[in-house]
């Protein structure tokens, strides 16, 4: 079967305009295509007249720009959006009755929501909306179509940016748009449209009864102008997905055995992965628990193998899935079977994924290494086939996008060899588990917590074994942040409770496990805000037993090579820098940075003006240390603009962002962020905390200093001095540990000496 149809979406945009096609002859063809939404043949016919230079008429150029938007071929479809654009500035609005006018708006929105920029889609709506009712367009034939499609895509962009009222807003004035004799062909798209937007809302039981509304099955003369098979996909898994939700579970059942039997849901990766996932949970209701661990493996390499165009299809359709639950349920399934080596590698690819998914808008990466141009042509190559397979083909095309899909394994497979830092921020790549726990070293205990729904694990590695053991959690994160609110109050008595009580939670099931005197702690969600230091057991804290590193995840031990003994190359150290304003000056910063220029050999300490982003950027490479006693600032809703506050100058603002680190060369042993809040960051779901940790690795640290909360300027000075003392006679964690545990006997709160945490190698 020829793919010929691709969603109800689309439908309407292009039924919206076919009378107008059928009325010129030399659109008859084309207006054939248009009838029955034959994409690639609308594409075949007028792409190559475009690159021949022929001149389009503005229809012309709508029905292409549409075509590419069904196939996700989105730069293909944001150009000539362009072109339409271009038309209708100059007057060319439409003919034959048909205006034009709101489509390029339309056509974005729809890009903007399926790329997962939902304020953009929010953008190009309330303009289409705006344009939609000026100039009498609101009595033209095709209001109606054009309506509902605004309120389509807006509706769904506006519930999943978290306006709901918004959402609810447009749905109920999308429940109200009046469907008559002359507008009939679109009372399909209108109770798709109003269920995308309930599933968006995650109000099941409305979108249910929007789905199954009489007036949204195609029926009548108008079926001419949907294929009955793939227009169902979309409709199907909306309808599936509801009844699932709705407890309607031996229906779902049904529907997703007949979306999973379907020959092109395989293409549709941001529905085929969540069908995979709720069909894999009734399996398990149903006590098939082989199958569902198949469909559940399945689901995670439908995610991880059509990561470009994950996000499209389940934000058109109005429900944005978690991809980590696919990870939780099949980590928790392997964790009850005792396979806790194999729940492990899972939990490690998670992670991965999370990374990946937050990295896919971060292009500007410093590629490092001797075969620059190499890689970089990788790169372009990788990038520009992802955006094919994204794109939906024919079924005969299937053959073709197999063998692309063998050569994206290829190029992975060389990037992993030259350059895995970087292939592990744009590709899913980890570690095998027997991996990981080689580079485990005979005094260590690896302990990596996992979150997976409301359950949590805790996995215990040395170099020779492996247990994963589910923690008796309850209040986690309250209890967090009831001890953190407890540092800024610094009432000790109450800190040591709440202490004591996320000991027995995360800590107690363990401590017979461990039998070495250093811990590396590989944190999730809400435990990355947690000082594990300051634990306590009633009688003592762990950092009194244990010298503690930290890894945002284990695989990132493969970033932490032994480097070979290298000449001393000294420290650059940045001090108080010049921030125009007298209350962000830091004086104890000052002298902190003055007193270990003198410790460290060889250091270049940089105070105020000289305290910039440019000379980090020009001298970064050429120290082993770099310590920064600077002031650093936390985005948490957009945490690549964190930023370390340097001095500005001609050439930079001073802001050295998160982002900014992915395109920075260094080459140090250790860097330290003697600021406020530097550890901190969003908790992702999957992945570390989003912030400076992972920045500096890539750019080039073997390890990194970082602080949990607004530090005490005088007792971090103290602090990082005995830090330095130390260093020349002990490794880095056992350092650290010293240093904090004599500001302990000066400073006994926490709040003085347990914010600071090393991540990454301790040598």
């Amino acid at each position: 079967m020829k793919l010929k149809k691709y969603s109800t979406r689309l439908a309407i945009l292009l039924l919206s305009c076919f009378f107008v096609a059928c009325s010129l002859s030399k659109d008859i063809r084309l207006s054939s295509y248009a009838q029955k939404q034959q994409i690639h043949e609308i594409i075949n016919m007028l792409q190559p007249r475009l690159d021949e230079g022929d001149t389009l008429s503005s229809f012309q150029l709508f029905l292409l720009a549409a075509s590419y938007n069904g196939i996700r071929n989105y730069s293909k479809a944001l150009a000539t959006t362009d072109l339409l654009q271009k038309q209708i500035d100059k007057g060319n609005r439409g003919y034959v009755g048909a205006d034009l006018t709101v489509y390029p708006q339309i056509l974005r929105g729809y890009v903007y929501l399926d790329q997962g920029e939902p304020q953009k889609a929010i953008q190009e709506g309330t303009l289409a909306y705006k344009l939609l009712h000026e100039d009498g367009r609101d009595s033209q034939n095709f209001y109606t179509s054009q309506l509902i499609s605004i309120y389509d895509f807006l509706g769904v962009a506006h519930a999943l940016a978290g306006n709901k009222a918004d959402a609810q807003k447009i749905a109920n004035s999308l429940q109200n748009v009046s469907i008559t004799v002359m507008t009939v062909m679109a009372g399909p798209p209108k109770y798709s449209a109003l269920a995308r937007i309930y599933m968006a809302l995650k109000e099941y039981d409305n979108a249910l009864t929007a789905i199954k509304n009489p007036d949204a099955k195609v029926t009548g003369s108008i079926t001419a102008f949907y294929d009955q098979t793939f227009q169902e996909i979309p409709k199907l898994y909306i309808l599936s997905k509801s009844l699932y939700e709705t407890g309607n579970i031996n229906e779902a059942k049904e529907g997703y055995g007949q979306l999973l039997g379907h020959p092109q849901i395989e293409q549709i990766g941001g529905i085929y992965w969540i069908v995979l996932l709720d069909r894999a949970k009734i399996a398990l209701a149903e006590g098939q628990k082989s199958v569902a661990e198949d469909m559940l493996k399945k689901a995670i390499d439908v995610i991880e193998k059509q990561r470009s165009s994950i996000n499209s299809e389940a934000g058109r359709i109005g429900f944005v899935g978690d991809k980590q639950a696919a990870y939780a349920e099949l980590t928790a399934l392997l964790l009850a079977d005792g396979r806790y080596a194999e729940a492990f590698a899972y939990v490690e690819r998670a992670k991965a994924r999370a990374l990946v998914d937050l990295l896919a808008s971060q292009k500007d990466i410093n590629v490092r290494g001797g075969q620059t141009e190499q890689i970089k042509t990788t790169l372009v190559q990788l990038d520009k086939l992802e955006d094919n397979l994204a794109v939906v083909a024919q079924v005969e095309d299937k053959e073709n996008q197999n063998k692309s899909r063998a050569v994206v394994l290829a190029l992975k497979k060389d990037l992993q060899e030259k350059a895995p830092e970087l292939a592990a921020l744009v590709s899913v790549t980890t570690l095998a588990t027997a991996e990981i726990q080689s580079k485990i070293k005979d005094d260590e205990t690896l302990l990596e917590y996992y979150c997976a729904g409301k359950e949590w694990y805790v996995f215990i590695l040395t170099g020779k074994t492996i247990v994963g053991q589910k923690l008796p959690v309850a209040d986690l994160e309250k209890n967090i942040d009831a001890l953190r609110k407890n540092i800024t109050t610094r009432n000790l008595p109450e800190f040591n409770q709440y202490s004591w009580t996320l000991y027995r939670q995360i800590f107690t099931l363990v401590a017979p496990s461990i039998k070495t005197i250093k811990l590396i702690i590989v944190p999730h969600g809400s435990l990355h805000y947690l000082p594990f230091a300051a634990l306590s057991d009633g009688k003592e804290y762990l950092i009194d037993r244990f010298s503690i590193r930290m890894l945002p995840s284990a695989s990132v031990l493969s970033f932490l090579k032994e480097r070979a003994k290298q000449e001393d190359r000294g420290a650059l150290i940045f001090g108080n820098p010049k921030l125009d304003d007298p209350k962000y000056d830091l004086k104890f910063a000052q002298d902190e940075a003055l007193a270990i220029g003198k410790i460290i050999p060889k250091s270049n300490v940089l105070l105020r003006s000289e305290a910039s982003k440019t000379n980090l950027q020009n001298f970064g490479s050429k120290y082993s240390v770099i310590h920064l006693a600077v002031h650093g600032v936390f985005d948490l809703d957009k945490p690549l603009n964190s930023a370390l506050l340097l001095a500005a100058d001609r050439n930079n603002d001073g802001l050295l962002r998160a982002a900014d680190l992915y395109n920075l060369s260094l080459s140090a042993d250790l860097v330290t962020l003697s600021a406020c809040e530097t550890a901190l960051g969003k908790v992702a779901t999957g992945d570390d905390v989003v912030g400076f940790t992972r920045g500096f690795f890539y750019a080039g640290a073997r390890s990194l200093i970082s602080s949990l909360w607004q530090v005490d300027d005088e007792a971090t000075r103290d602090l990082m001095v005995n830090f330095y003392t130390n260093l020349s006679k002990m490794s880095k964690d056992e350092a650290l540990r010293q240093a904090q545990l004599k500001a302990k006997k000066q400073y006994p709160h926490p709040y003085y000496w347990a914010a600071f945490l090393l991540t990454g190698s301790a040598m």
